[in-house]
C-alpha cells in the first residue's frame, strides 16, 4: 500500500462506501505481515517513499516465491534483486506476470509505470563485464519511477567512448559509474559532470583486485569531490539512491 491507495481507503471510509470494519480487514498487516520465516513491511513505502525489496540470495526459491506472491497481492511495483533461475521459476509459478530479467539477476512485477523522478539516472559500465551490476542498477532505478539511459563499455582503458558520449552525461541528474579492476572510472566522470556520481566498485578483475576490493578503495579514495560510494556489487544500492536523490 502506498499513499494514494491509503487516502482513496480513508475517503471511502468517510463516503461511507467503506465501512470501518472492512477498513481494518485491509489494514490488518500494518506494519507488517509475518510468514514465520520472513516479516513483509507492507507499508515501507508510506514512511520511505519506496516499497519494500525481495533479496534472495540465501533464501530457497519457495521463501521468495512467498513473500512476492503476498507483496504482489497488496499491489504496487515488486522486486527481487540477486536471484537465479531457480527463484524464478517458483516465483512465476505463483505469479504468473512476474519477469526475469537475466543480466540483473532480478524478478521483477510492474504494475505502475508512473515516472517520479525529474529527470535521467544515466548507468554507466566500464567494462562488458560490469554490465550485470549495472544493470541491477538499472532495473532498480526504473522499478523506482525513473526515466534510465545506459552507457556500456566506457571504460579508462580506451577514454574516448566515454568522450563521445558527452551529451549523454550532461543531461543527466544523476550518474551510476560501475567499475571493477582499479576502479578508475568514476573519477573521470566525476570531473565531467556537475551532479551526484554514485560509485559502484565491481568485483570484476584480476587476483590483486581482491573481488573488488581495489577498486573499492580506489573509488573511496576518489579525487572528484561530488563522487560517493557503495558497497561491492551492490547496483541495487546505486540504483535505489539515484532515485530517492532524483525525486528531490
Amino acid at each position: 500500500m502506498d499513499a494514494s491507495s491509503l487516502r482513496k481507503l480513508l475517503q471511502e471510509i468517510q463516503d461511507g462506501r467503506l465501512s470501518p470494519d472492512e477498513a481494518m480487514l485491509r489494514l490488518r498487516h500494518m506494519p507488517f505481515e509475518d510468514l514465520g520465516f520472513a516479516k513483509i513491511d507492507h507499508h515501507r513505502q508510506i514512511r520511505a517513499g519506496m516499497p519494500e525489496v525481495i533479496f534472495s540470495r540465501g533464501k530457497t526459491p519457495s521463501q521468495v516465491a512467498q513473500i512476492f506472491r503476498r507483496m504482489a497481492a497488496h499491489g504496487g511495483n515488486v522486486l527481487a534483486t540477486k536471484a537465479d533461475e531457480n527463484h524464478f521459476r517458483a516465483v512465476k509459478k505463483a505469479v504468473r506476470k512476474a519477469e526475469y530479467r537475466e543480466l540483473a539477476q532480478a524478478i521483477t512485477l510492474h504494475k505502475n509505470t508512473s515516472v517520479y523522478g525529474r529527470g535521467t539516472i544515466t548507468v554507466i559500465s566500464a567494462g562488458t563485464s560490469d554490465i550485470p551490476v549495472a544493470e541491477e542498477a538499472v532495473v532498480t532505478a526504473e522499478m523506482m519511477g525513473n526515466q534510465v539511459a545506459h552507457l556500456y563499455d566506457v571504460g579508462v582503458a580506451g577514454i574516448h567512448r566515454l568522450l563521445s558520449n558527452r551529451k549523454a552525461l550532461t543531461e543527466a541528474r544523476v550518474v551510476i559509474v560501475c567499475a571493477g579492476m582499479e576502479g578508475a572510472l568514476p573519477s573521470v566522470v566525476g570531473g565531467l559532470v556537475s551532479v551526484p556520481v554514485i560509485a559502484v566498485p565491481t568485483s570484476v578483475g584480476y587476483g590483486a583486485s581482491f573481488g573488488g576490493l581495489a577498486a573499492l578503495l580506489g573509488m573511496l579514495n576518489s579525487c572528484a569531490s561530488n563522487v560517493s560510494v557503495v558497497n561491492i556489487d551492490n547496483g541495487f544500492g546505486a540504483g535505489y539512491v539515484a532515485a530517492m536523490i532524483n525525486r528531490l
